[in-house]
């Protein structure tokens, strides 16, 4: 991963840390979260495409994938 900086007015600060603790995620997964809707996807990789739209709100969801995509452990 690579660390970048940005500049941010205060409403757009305030505004984005909101919407990040509304879905309780880090400013910085709402960044990249909205930052990959404005990108071209990846033609090479077209299943890159779908990464992240499961959302459950549970923080272990991807160590019980198969629970949340499925109903039941296999």
């Amino acid at each position: 991963m690579v660390r970048t900086q940005i500049s941010l007015s205060d409403e757009e600060y305030k505004a984005a840390k909101a919407e990040a603790a509304r879905l309780s995620i880090s400013l910085a997964e709402l960044l990249r979260r909205s930052l990959r809707q404005m990108l071209p996807a990846d033609e090479s990789r077209p299943w890159m495409r779908y990464a992240g739209m499961v959302e459950t709100g549970e923080r272990d969801a991807s160590q019980k994938i198969d629970e949340v995509v499925y109903g039941h452990k296999k």
